[in-house]
């Protein structure tokens, strides 16, 4: 479980949810894990490794099994299982509530929910919705840009150009997706995805002209609400005789919520255009990703020729 929470009205809303019974304090409801169940167990009566956070689904075979047994029996299924005080019960198929289970609900406050879709369709995309919303996040200083389909996280120190290259990046037919601050969200485990914050979205900062507004000077095409991020780009001024790697020939990566992200970093100088470099670095990154690496098949021809020539 995680430090975020989903409303149970949220859930409702998003899912278009018929409300059976609400309970009294339904609007406090929040969901706080990204599982969801179906009670079959635990109607039996076996609630061993019961987890009362998830949002319990019955489907058609749950409300099958209880309509084999007596109002009286259902009644004491129905006794123990909302015990458990679990965020909702959500009945799919278009199923209606047994009076039982409505009783019940009434005696300790638990919300009852109806869904028309089948069971499988509803618990599949709660866990999906539920992921995305309760994903472990942080907040990065910097420029998120997606290039040739590749989502690229531009870092460095304020004042070195993030945001000019961002601009570049957009007269040449790139999208914005964020500026100055990036949402990051852990979607697997293996995955980021990079938003920005609602309050500074298609906005971005450049010094001496000020804010401008990237989806009414460029157009909607130009912006993106979020992408995956593939490549890290730290941008750093060039200090002169420092080693900077010229061949690519290591792969260097920065970890980000435990997810290692392929890094490069940039020096810059007068005359370097970080616009058409940045390019050069998704679809370079995107090859990688693919399998081809040039630093490592020229290597590999060098090494060739130096045998031959023995």
């Amino acid at each position: 479980m995680n430090n975020y929470s989903v409303p149970l009205k949220q859930l409702v809303e998003e899912f278009n949810l018929a409300i059976a019974y609400q309970a009294t304090d339904y609007d406090e409801i929040r969901v706080m894990v990204d599982e969801v169940s179906r009670p079959g167990l635990p109607l039996t009566g076996f609630f061993v490794h019961f987890e009362a956070l998830r949002v319990e689904v019955l489907g058609y075979v749950e409300m099958t099994f209880l309509e084999n047994h007596t109002p009286s029996q259902r009644l004491e299924i129905f006794d123990r299982l909302f015990a458990y005080k679990i965020p909702a019960l959500v009945i799919s198929r278009g199923q209606r509530p047994h009076p039982e289970c409505i009783e019940m609900a009434k005696k300790h406050n638990i919300t009852i929910l109806l869904a028309q879709e089948t069971t499988s369709y509803i618990i599949s995309n709660l866990i999906t919705y539920l992921k995305n919303a309760l994903a472990p996040r942080i907040t990065r200083h910097g420029v998120l840009m997606e290039v040739y389909g590749e989502g690229i996280l531009i870092t460095g120190e304020s004042g070195i150009g993030k945001s000019e290259t961002a601009v570049e990046l957009l007269k040449r037919g790139h999208r914005l997706i964020a500026d100055d601050a990036v949402e990051i969200k852990k979607t697997s485990s293996s995955q980021l995805v990079g938003t920005a914050p609602s309050l500074i979205r298609n906005y971005i900062e450049l010094r001496g002209i000020g804010v401008i507004n990237v989806a009414n000077l460029f157009g909607m095409g130009a912006v993106k609400e979020e992408t995956a991020i593939n490549l890290v780009v730290n941008i750093v001024p060039w200090e002169a005789g420092k080693h900077y790697d010229r061949m690519g020939l290591e792969d260097n990566f920065v970890d980000v919520l435990g997810v290692k992200l392929p890094s490069f970093t940039i020096p810059v100088s007068p005359g370097r255009n970080l616009a058409v470099i940045l390019e050069v670095a998704a679809m370079n990154s995107r090859q990688k990703r693919l399998g081809y690496n040039a630093a490592l098949e020229l290597s590999q021809q060098l090494d060739q020729h130096f045998e031959k020539a023995k």
